[in-house]
């Protein structure tokens, strides 16, 4: 009920906001959940590390087809093993007018790692930063890191004058209940400025004219208007009514519909993310769960068997309407050439009863499952499947589906990993195997500081850990895949989750709009026109 009356109030406000920018070129646009903090550094999700990137620009950027190209830096060389030379743009101001520098590469390669950072993975730990001169910056390396760059279009660089008069040097967690200036407000390089924000509410961009790449910029917009639609229906309507000029995603039951609409268009393609499941491995006894004393998710034939309990083709064709492609990696195949190797387990739910009676948990158990409902393509169907389909073998999901910012603020390191079984989707920023089997999987100490921050579930084998450090620094293409393939059958041999599947992409759009759907399902402002 609270999601449909937010959403016909965002409508309301849409009805208002069209008429009031007249004659300008006013780009409008809804997405299913909202923008609510606007410190880069607070959550590590697509949405909103590609909204700000409009705003805040990296030493890298990523073109149309994510190859990586200059950004802040406008060029780099490798002076040996252990040490990068960044050389940097010159002239480049911040919105409030002050002059980008080294000091501020600086400055934001100690924030990104602090304490409330959701980026810390951005940057190696030990990795020292140092200023050269205004416009060199050398990075120093314990280690050789032949990725080392491979994020830093999603690490923007933060005003070090600006950070410091506001008292936002601290980054503002996911989960902390108040929020610094920097999480209210705005200053980074980029070729949009936001000049108004009310979380859940509305948010406005409007083009920043000093921007260092003015002259040769591809968008023709002066402003942009983001509204947050929960309700699929509404937020497909806005569109088809010529409320927004796009939206996404669009349910796939509604792309023949929005096709059919006179105005508008349906864009569907491959997405990089891939939607999976993950249990609470760490905790000797599950947090939210009918088992007392023990943690049933410790047993690899408890997890094998919600794995096989799963009917993914059902899921792909009655849920996602085949806009998915199963998969047995946690990682898509467009970004890993041996993924064809692997397979799933198959769905078998007599076998999935039969590990669970060996296991001991033969009449089944009740455990919570956290969802999210606002974040992926059809997220909360998804969970319910899942659930019906554990029914089956006598398990019970007590559903906590809820929108993306209680979520994440509820199963993060942040708020110390609350979760028992969750549903997590996951686009691995450097598009390399290592983000995923580190992120996802190395060994992790209970607040997350150290090991894989986003292995909510705190899955550990010392083997894959060792075999993941080796993957970071070998340089050789062809010893490196050998040694992904094999960090990747433990993975999929020791069920450390369940992955589902890549989820398509499905964007609604006037056809009075260009852009550019990228793979990683980030709307950059800067590739929009209007007529």
């Amino acid at each position: 009920m609270q999601r449909t009356i937010a959403s016909l109030a965002a409508l309301a406000l849409l009805g208002g906001a069209a008429t009031a920018q007249e004659g300008d070129k006013t780009f409008t646009f809804a997405f299913q959940g909202e923008l609510k903090s606007l410190d880069q550094y607070t959550l590590n999700e697509t949405f909103s590390l590609g909204t700000l990137g409009n705003v805040y620009e990296g030493l890298t950027r990523r073109d149309a087809d994510l190859n990586i190209i200059p950004g802040l830096a406008e060029s780099w060389e490798v002076v040996d093993d252990m040490t990068w030379r960044f050389n940097l743009r010159e002239g480049v101001k911040f919105h409030n007018g002050n002059d980008f520098t080294a000091e501020d590469v600086v400055f934001s390669a100690d924030r990104v790692r602090s304490e409330g950072s959701d980026l810390k993975t951005r940057i190696p730990e030990d990795a020292e930063f140092v200023a050269v001169d205004d416009h060199t910056v050398e990075v120093r390396l314990e280690t050789p890191n032949p990725i080392l760059h491979y994020e830093w279009d999603t690490w923007g660089i933060m005003d070090k004058e600006w950070a410091e008069e506001n008292d936002a040097v601290a980054v503002t967690s996911a989960s902390a209940e108040g929020q610094n200036y920097a999480a209210l407000n705005t200053n980074g390089t980029g070729p949009f400025k936001i000049t108004s924000h009310e979380a859940g509410v509305r948010t406005i961009f409007e083009a920043n004219e000093d921007w260092w790449n003015w002259e040769d910029r591809e968008f023709n917009i002066d402003r942009a208007e983001f509204t947050p639609i929960g309700q699929d229906a509404t937020r497909v309507n806005a569109l088809l009514s010529g409320q927004v000029d796009m939206v996404y995603p669009i349910p796939v039951q509604d792309v023949p519909r929005v096709d059919a609409n006179p105005g508008t268009v349906a864009m569907t393609g491959p997405e990089l993310r891939t939607i999976f499941l993950g249990f609470d491995q760490m905790s000797d006894e599950l947090k939210s769960s009918s088992v007392e004393g023990e943690n049933p998710f410790k047993d690899k034939r408890v997890r094998q068997a919600f794995y096989q309990a799963i009917d993914i083709d059902a899921i792909t064709s009655k849920i996602m309407r085949d806009l998915a492609t199963p998969s047995a990696l946690l990682i898509s195949p467009a970004l890993y050439s041996r993924s064809d190797e692997f397979e799933r387990y198959p769905y078998d739910p007599e076998a999935a009863k039969t590990l669970m009676e060996e296991a001991g948990y033969g009449d089944g158990f009740t455990v919570m499952m956290d969802c999210p409902n606002d974040r992926y393509v059809n997220d909360e169907q998804i969970c319910q499947a899942v659930s019906a389909m554990l029914a089956r073998i006598g398990v019970t999901i007590e559903p906590n589906f809820q929108p993306k910012s209680q979520y994440f603020a509820k199963v993060l390191a942040s708020n110390n990993y609350d979760t028992s079984f969750y549903l997590l989707g996951w686009t691995p920023g450097s598009f390399d195997s290592w983000n995923v089997i580190h992120n996802l999987n190395a060994c992790r100490n209970e607040d997350g500081t150290t090991g894989g921050p986003f292995n909510l579930g705190g899955y550990c084998n010392e083997e894959l850990d060792a075999l993941a450090d080796k993957i970071l620094t070998e340089t050789d293409p062809e010893a490196r895949d050998a040694m992904i393939a094999e960090a990747f059958t433990m993975i999929h041999e020791d069920v450390a989750h369940i992955p589902l599947h890549q989820q398509g992409l499905a964007w609604g759009k006037s056809e009075d709009v260009d852009l550019v759907q990228r793979a990683d399902n980030t709307l950059m402002l800067y590739h929009v026109t209007k007529e």
